[in-house]
């Protein structure tokens, strides 16, 4: 018999769940698979989306919602509660946090085999520990991976304002329908200080968001990498050079002298704050986050988290490439330009203000300048902003 307790547990959670408005990922998971889990830095909003999907699901199926750092699991374990569910008639498993419960892909590994009628979702606020577990599930799971919200989705879950959204090739073409939003910039420059988690809505958003990146950085990436916490301060001391760069380019020696570590160390620990959600690496035209194509450019994975850490003194130029890098690769793969800034399949794209000239692309084929600071776009010139409505 199921435990009293979760039943409440589960209530009380989707009692205070907000479904006004459903993140565009929602449409692209395949929620009738088997199993799956969902993926992604701290706080972009994995919980809020799984137990909206138990609300909408309501009459279909018979669901029960947990979180694997309850306290209840002290003594009790996951392929338990499993068996129990079945017992009772349930047919889906949805499980929270499972990267804070220890052996948590081989137990569900257990649990796919040994209940083959039961579906079960799972996440993970910590890409690094559930990446070191995924081998196990790799033949059974399916992994998705979410990140914060675009700028689109902040206009309509802030403002009201519905955008729909756009291909990359109808915002190279100046296809946007400029009449929904006729002046984004003052929303745009908010959305760029605190739009990219959902949690703005919950106040304090600048202490919560500090509160992640120190949660990432001394205790997921440590853990997961069998660091020291002193080791974990020194990572954020380096975000915090990235963040005030214009933008990084990777110069380990000096970089190993500015926080005191070893030269040989730092290609992994910029690779463990990445598949954090911590920064992203523009690579060369051999791409891809396993290759060992050079990296070219380091950014902080986004926008909010350079004011946090570089506060006024935040480079506009990088604060610009950091928008552009963070919404476009969620898309298609993006990679560094030995021209310019980036390249995107056969397109190249400078970024810059709106005094930025066309001199530097005139002679590149489908070359485009990616300007801030204007509000509608003309030829080979788009807006910087309108590249925040891909997702």
């Amino acid at each position: 018999m199921i435990d009293n307790v979760l039943i409440e547990f589960m209530r009380e959670q989707l009692a205070i769940t907000n479904v006004d408005f459903v993140r565009h990922k929602y449409s692209q998971i395949d929620w009738s698979l088997r199993m799956f889990g969902l993926v992604g830095p701290r706080g972009v909003g994995k919980t809020t989306l799984i137990k909206q999907h138990i609300i909408f699901e309501k009459d279909n199926q018979k669901a029960l919602y947990i979180s694997a750092d309850y306290s209840y699991f002290a003594q009790h374990t996951l392929a338990e509660v499993a068996s129990s569910w079945i017992k009772e008639g349930g047919t889906h498993l949805y499980i929270d946090e499972i990267h804070k419960y220890e052996n948590w892909s081989t137990e569900l590994k257990n649990i796919y085999d040994g209940h083959p009628t039961l579906y079960v979702v799972f996440t993970g606020s910590s890409v690094l520990n559930l990446l070191k577990g995924q081998a196990d599930l790799s033949r059974r799971a399916v992994m998705y991976t979410m990140q914060g919200l675009s700028f689109r989705e902040y206009l309509g879950m802030y403002h009201g304002i519905k955008m729909p959204i756009y291909t990359l090739e109808e915002v190279v073409d100046n296809k946007v329908d400029d009449s929904i939003l006729p002046h984004p910039l003052p929303l745009f420059r908010q959305y760029l200080q605190d739009g990219y988690y959902p949690f703005r809505m919950e106040g304090a958003y600048k202490s919560r968001l500090d509160q992640i990146i120190t949660q990432t950085l001394e205790t997921d990436i440590p853990q997961y990498a069998r660091l020291s916490v002193s080791t974990g301060r020194k990572l954020r001391r380096l975000m915090g050079i990235v963040a005030q760069s214009a933008p990084f380019k990777p110069d380990y020696s000096s970089i190993a002298n500015a926080i005191g570590v070893s030269r040989n160390v730092l290609p992994d620990y910029f690779l463990y704050m990445e598949r954090a959600g911590m920064i992203g690496q523009l690579r060369d035209e051999t791409g891809g986050l396993r290759s060992l194509g050079k990296v070219e450019k380091i950014y902080l994975d986004n926008t909010n988290i350079m004011y946090v850490l570089g506060a006024d003194s935040a480079n506009m130029g990088n604060i610009r490439e950091t928008f552009f890098y963070n919404q476009t690769r969620v898309v298609t793969d993006v990679i560094s330009s030995k021209m310019s800034d980036f390249v995107i399949g056969d397109h190249t794209f400078e970024v810059g203000g709106k005094k930025k000239g066309t001199k530097q692309i005139e002679d590149t084929p489908n070359g485009h300048v990616v300007k801030d600071d204007i509000e509608y776009g003309y030829g080979i010139v788009i807006p910087l902003w309108t590249f925040g409505l891909l997702y």
